[in-house]
């Protein structure tokens, strides 16, 4: 074996595919890997605070010497075995604390996997602690009463994103190899864009996510993953997506081998349909559309072409419509802390306003907002006819002050409410779409600045084959934080 010259700088500098490689071949230990990652925790975290809930050093070091004892036996669990991981704390981990970011289950130890993090355990991985999110993932900053806030990888004075912030930042800062994290209203995507890393909101059903009390209507959250680079999106999610028989929407094909397929393939001649602020509907922050069109010339270096696209559709009657569905998906699995009088005292302002929106819901509401959300599918269907991809901004601003809860005005446009500033991550959401949120450059004061890649349904892996494609045209992601610089 030969890893006892590597430093730890270079084991935590890796990309995860080289990682895993590094690994199988000895040429690096799950011991030295793991005290690697964990010393980067030490350095990074108490400036972020992106992971939380760690668990026994010991503890930890003794999975990973049996780890390296299984390798010696020419025995792996798989392409993550020996990674360091932390998954986000709102999925459920086995013999962790899973807080969802509220009081109400603080120090809540739970007993069970969630699908997608049993996959993750089962391929090898060590769960060094849980990546923070917001109270119940309401909202993208993370920032909650029980582990506080979680700061911005390129400028801690800022917000982080979310609600899988703590993921983002701890990949922007070497604190793990790879992340997941999952999205209903942009909680993947808007982390990626604010941390210069990538987040795949995937198509429901290609990772199961759940399992939990109703398996059926909820159809908006999805389970993916984040990453530095696109290889590594992919490895992450060989291992997260397949079927699971507890959760009957997901999807049989076999993923697996799907995402273990070339990234590379050919784009010229790939329309690129351009859907900037929807025709003025989005407010968004100054410079930012601009910043994202110049990161459009890397589709055409890459043999695309590049158009505007314009949906025919009432986008506020597409906004009141999500509201109405997003009340009745939270409020259906959340209303019981609201009628119990302790627990509702501890829940934020926020949680408390969608679940008074879904208890006001009449069954026809609901089915009027379910009606509105297929006729934006069948428009956004009209536009893939002339376009192969859709393209948008992946926020309207960029990353804010981290002690403000959310912006309440964008571009002298006030948000009428906590998520008003996310409009923009509704069109692939509501549609069922597979969506990349990739780096698109940097403004003036040095902050993130993101893309969506949107595809027709269950392609998620042509959106990452241009996804890769255009990363490496871009280069934007192998910008790194001063952070890592001054470490």
């Amino acid at each position: 074996m030969t890893s006892a010259t590597a430093p730890s700088s270079s084991i935590v500098s890796l990309d995860a595919v080289s990682l895993s490689r590094a690994i199988h071949r000895r040429e690096v230990s799950c011991v030295e890997v793991l005290e690697a990652f964990l010393a980067q925790i030490d350095q990074q975290n108490p400036t972020v605070n992106a992971i939380v809930a760690m668990p026994d050093p010991d503890a930890l070091l003794t999975q990973a010497r049996e780890r390296d004892a299984q390798l010696a036996r020419k025995q792996s669990m798989g392409v993550l075995h020996g990674f360091p991981q932390a998954p986000k704390d709102i999925a459920p981990v086995a013999g962790m604390v899973t807080t969802n970011g509220s009081p109400i289950f603080k120090g809540q130890v739970t007993t069970t996997d969630s699908a997608a993090n049993a996959r993750v355990r089962a391929a090898g991985a060590i769960f060094v602690g849980r990546t923070n999110s917001p109270e119940f993932g309401l909202g993208a900053h993370t920032y909650n009463p029980v582990y506080g806030i979680t700061r911005n990888a390129f400028d801690p004075s800022r917000c982080a994103g979310g609600s899988s912030g703590g993921a983002g930042v701890a990949l922007a800062l070497n604190m793990l190899p790879v992340a997941d994290g999952s999205d209903m209203m942009g909680s993947l995507r808007t982390p990626a864009a604010f941390n210069n890393v990538f987040g795949f909101r995937t198509s429901p059903g290609c990772v199961p996510h759940g399992p939990g009390e109703e398996v059926f209507f909820q159809q908006f959250s999805v389970t993916g993953p984040m990453a530095r680079n696109i290889p590594d999106l992919a490895l992450l999610l060989s291992v997260q997506a397949g079927f699971d028989a507890r959760l009957p929407l997901s999807r049989r094909q076999d993923d697996v081998k799907l995402f273990e397929q070339p990234l590379e393939r050919e784009l010229r001649g790939t329309r690129i349909g351009w859907l900037g602020d929807l025709g003025g509907h989005l407010p968004i922050e100054a410079g930012l559309l601009e910043i994202t069109e110049t990161a459009l010339e890397h589709f055409k270096t890459i043999g695309c072409t590049v158009e505007a696209a314009r949906p025919s559709f009432d986008l506020e009657q597409l906004w009141n419509a999500w509201l109405t569905l997003r009340s009745f998906t939270f409020s259906g699995g959340n209303a019981h802390h609201y009628h119990s009088a302790g627990s509702r005292a501890l829940l934020k302002p926020e949680a408390v306003w969608e679940i008074e929106r879904g208890l006001g819901l009449s069954g026809p509401d609901v089915f009027a907002a379910a009606k509105v959300r297929t006729a934006w599918y069948q428009e956004l269907r009209r536009l893939f006819e002339t376009f192969d991809f859709l393209v948008m901004p992946a926020a309207q601003v960029s990353p804010f002050a981290a002690e403000e809860h959310w912006p309440k005005q964008i571009a002298g446009t006030n948000m009428d409410t906590y998520h008003r500033w996310m409009q923009s991550v509704i069109p692939a959401t509501i549609a069922g779409l597979p969506t990349l949120a990739a780096p698109a450059g940097f403004t003036s004061r040095g902050l993130p600045v993101g893309l969506q890649i949107i595809g027709p349904v269950q392609t998620d892996m042509s959106v990452l084959q241009l996804g890769h494609a255009y990363d490496l045209a871009s280069g934007y992601s192998k910008i790194r934080s001063k952070l890592l610089r001054q470490s």
